[in-house]
């Protein structure tokens, strides 16, 4: 371990005990300000996805099939196969510590480190290590406007630099405000609300690309298709989805 880690640890025991935290999940003391908003206990809980959990190989869902039996290209859900990108991931199910995360980061433009690491870690695994360009899902301006930013833009921005890719914000645009409540609808209604809302304005920075598509949560599946749609529409090579969370199904 480095002197810097070591230091960091320290300055990290030190904060905790000078200005304790309340965890959001059990209301215990967050250890360390890598792990906010909640707990390592509760981070513990919460259902990451890693190397040894089989998803679906292009929507993430987690699979009942053995990784052993099943090349992972094969697993299917095949609920996800009318949706336009090619890839989706998340690095675990919308509970515990991550959805504490994302609700925080509708609220506050920040990640803990723990998220971003995890979020790296997603990242950098295939096939989305193949990707060549960041770009954020947008949000309607009066959205953006009224909330003072753009979470997918805080995500993006977060893990650009441990990926070495450019983050582009300006080429993928919303052009049409969605229903604001939207957690009563189906996956038809959701994908009815953001049908043709997206559009790109300067094609050249898309074409040829490898998107990682950026987002809080993967609900439906519905914007990202929708964004999909544009980016692929607009000479992409392939988009993938990379969010914090999604559903078990």
């Amino acid at each position: 371990m480095s002197l810097t880690q070591v230091a960091s640890q320290l300055y990290d025991s030190i904060l905790a005990l000078a200005y304790p935290q309340a965890c959001l999940i059990c209301a215990g003391s967050v250890e360390s300000r890598e792990l906010t908003p909640v707990c390592l206990d509760c981070w513990n809980a919460t259902r990451i996805f890693d190397d040894t959990v089989t998803v679906c190989w292009k929507c993430g869902v987690p699979m009942r099939q053995s990784a052993q039996t099943m090349e992972s290209q094969q697993v299917r859900c095949r609920q996800c196969d009318a949706q336009l990108f090619d890839v989706a991931r998340a690095c675990g199910i919308y509970e515990g510590a991550l959805r504490e995360s994302a609700l925080l980061l509708k609220r506050q433009p920040h990640l803990s480190k723990h998220l971003i690491s995890l979020l790296v870690a997603v990242a950098q695994r295939p096939p989305l290590n193949s990707s060549t360009r960041i770009v954020p899902v947008p949000l309607h301006p009066d959205r953006e406007h009224s909330r003072g930013f753009n979470q997918a833009v805080v995500i993006a921005d977060s893990i650009g630099p441990a990926l070495g890719l450019m983050v582009n914000c300006d080429s993928l645009v919303r052009s049409t405000a969605a229903d604001r409540y939207r957690a009563g609808l189906d996956a038809k209604g959701r994908a009815e609300t953001v049908a043709n809302s997206f559009a790109v304005r300067f094609p050249s920075v898309v074409s040829g690309e490898i998107i990682l598509l950026i987002d809080d949560v993967f609900t439906t599946g519905a914007t990202a298709s929708s964004c999909a749609s544009a980016l692929l529409g607009a000479g992409a090579t392939a988009v993938y989805v990379l969010t914090i969370a999604r559903p078990a199904r």
